[in-house]
């Protein structure tokens, strides 16, 4: 694995990860916006022929934050500046949840740069269930961040995975954002969640894309949800089998 530095302009430095040789895939994290969240998938990807590259989201693990203001349309400005920094002319993307959505505006500013897209238990816009989710979990950050990591487990992981797997749920409760600076990332993040709506725009994106839901998914409802974009020859949708893929 390859770990490198990348200084963006506004002073953020960004950890970027590269392995193996192959077809550019680049992942993009949910809301966590780390790039060992993807740990488990890397190998598989690398025999299957990938180059593989993720990073840490500015603000997220050994990325800085920087001086910018953070809204979707940085952090795929962010996203499109780790692909010219790993020497990436075109790459498939990978997003799941939040890492979805900045993948579709990537798509939308630069699709010259990119090969297709999946999207993974992600939206265009936050309906009314996951505004009102998302605004709660912003409340309690605040006040009790070791419960606001808590919820997160119990809302993204199925009750009989996480039985069997309790050292995740461990894990998750020692990264809790207990400092006033971890709260305040993780707050501008989902803030800019709920401002996120490109309903009126997305069907400018002519690349191949594929759309994946769970359907045990508690935070995003699978991908039949009004607030997905619905099946086209272009877009495919599935809605897959209960999963444990991810906390959000």
């Amino acid at each position: 694995m390859a770990a490198t530095t990348l200084r963006l302009e506004d002073g953020a430095e960004i950890a970027v990860h590269v392995d193996g040789d192959g077809r550019d895939l680049l992942l993009v994290s949910g809301l966590g916006g780390t790039a060992a969240f993807w740990e488990p998938v890397v190998a598989p990807l690398r025999e299957r022929g990938f180059r593989v590259i993720r990073f840490d989201q500015r603000g997220i693990g050994a990325s800085t934050r920087g001086a910018g203001a953070v809204d979707i349309d940085r952090l795929a400005q962010d996203s499109l500046a780790v692909l010219e920094h790993a020497g990436s002319a075109r790459a498939l993307l990978l997003g799941h949840s939040t890492g979805g959505v900045i993948l579709q505006a990537m798509a939308l500013a630069e699709p010259a740069r990119i090969a297709g897209v999946v999207l993974s238990g992600s939206w265009l816009r936050p309906n009314r269930y996951m505004a009102e989710l998302f605004r709660s979990r912003l409340a309690i950050l605040r006040i009790a961040p070791r419960e606001y990591a808590a919820m997160v487990a119990f809302l993204g992981y199925p009750a009989d995975w996480l039985e069997a797997n309790w050292p995740r749920y461990e894990a998750m409760l020692a990264a809790a954002p207990m400092t006033p600076v971890q709260q305040d990332v993780v707050a501008e993040r989902i803030e800019a969640i709920l401002r996120f709506d490109r309903s009126g725009e997305v069907g400018r994106i002519a690349l191949p894309v594929l759309i994946q839901g769970a359907e045990d998914d508690l935070m995003c409802r699978p991908s039949c949800s009004a607030s997905r974009p619905a099946p086209s020859p272009a877009r495919p949708s599935t809605c897959s089998a209960p999963a444990a893929i991810s906390s959000r």
